[in-house]
């Protein structure tokens, strides 16, 4: 049975990619992995089934992106990289590479909590100053920062996302005392290079998994302690590309509230695939009217598309926060609307 792209999972790519670069690069490669690593992906070339070409050349292009990406970060941070890459890729492929870079990012002593339970690492850090378990957070992905900021005390909680969305760059001495505590405390001596920092959007990233009333109350006590960096964390936690994420039935809600030409303004900027999202939950007649209506509009600013996909987005965080539409993968839970 031939594979398909969207349900490979990463080690299945890079066994696809290591058949495909040839014998030679793939033994170079091999030679920087654990053996544990390479137990794994053998085993995974040994069971690779028909891989349709169109496959194999996606996962190529995904390689090579990664790679340039380290090489744009090499040159010039992380910024920069992001800058090139929105300029090749887009906005969101060009997150999504990022995303996927991001252990790069951080110390040794950090990833070693990559594989830590949350309620361990709980009891490590509660008793630590906000600051410090602050700064511990921002260094985890955020599915984990998300599991451990869940099992604080709730007065704690706040006090710590604070001070994550205010974060600005840490000094690499400070990051290495951590470090060293960390890996003190967890038994070993790896060493690696310096982390990025926090900052709203990692806060904003952290509370997108975190458990819905855990999130609620953060951010009300974020807004009545500093209501403009409470809608910076707002507007970064649903984006407009982010409307992929709603279910069919959200949608078709979603769209009872929203005007036809905002609907028309938005979309002028859109990815093909939130496009194809809303065509797909309006009617043959609406979608057409939609399409001709973005014809006739002609060219326009880019800051008034911007407005009319945000007043979308804050529809969307509305009919959110009265349960009547589902955001697949929020606060980690399957919820029905009923």
């Amino acid at each position: 049975m031939a594979l398909a792209y969207e349900e490979l999972t990463p080690m299945q790519k890079v066994a696809i990619a290591l058949v495909s670069f040839g014998t030679e690069v793939s033994a170079l490669v091999l030679k920087t992995l654990s053996e544990s690593d390479v137990e794994k992906i053998t085993v995974e070339i040994a069971n690779l089934g028909d891989v349709p070409p169109k496959v194999e050349e996606k996962i190529i292009e995904e390689c090579y992106q990664i790679f340039m990406a380290r090489h744009y970060i090499s040159q010039g941070g992380v910024d920069f990289a992001r800058e090139i890459l929105e300029k090749a890729v887009g906005g969101k492929k060009a997150q999504d590479i990022l995303k996927r870079l991001e252990s790069s990012f951080r110390t040794s002593g950090f990833n070693l909590l990559k594989n830590i339970d949350s309620k361990q690492l709980v009891g490590f850090m509660q008793n630590e100053h906000p600051q410090t378990i602050a700064l511990i957070l921002s260094q985890l992905a955020p599915h984990q920062a998300a599991g451990v900021l869940s099992e604080l005390p709730s007065e704690l909680q706040t006090e710590v996302a604070l001070r994550v969305a205010t974060m600005e760059k840490i000094s690499p001495e400070i990051l290495k005392d951590i470090e060293s505590t960390l890996e003190r405390h967890f038994d070993t001596t790896s060493v690696g290079d310096l982390s990025v920092s926090g900052g709203a959007k990692t806060m904003a990233e952290i509370l997108n998994l975190t458990e819905s009333t855990a999130e609620k109350n953060i951010l009300q006590s974020i807004e009545a302690d500093d209501s403009d960096l409470a809608a910076e964390i707002k507007n970064m936690m649903f984006v407009f590309d982010d409307i992929t994420l709603l279910d069919d039935r959200s949608i078709q809600r979603l769209l009872k509230e929203v005007e036809t030409k905002d609907l028309s303004v938005a979309l002028k900027a859109a990815s093909e695939e939130v496009r194809s999202k809303i065509y797909s939950n309006v009617s043959e007649r609406v979608a057409i009217m939609i399409k001709e209506e973005m014809e006739f509009m002609g060219p326009m600013r880019l800051s008034d598309v911007e407005a009319a996909q945000q007043r979308i987005v804050e529809g969307v965080r509305r009919l959110e926060e009265e349960g009547q539409v589902v955001i697949s993968g929020r606060g980690g839970k399957e919820d029905v609307i009923v």
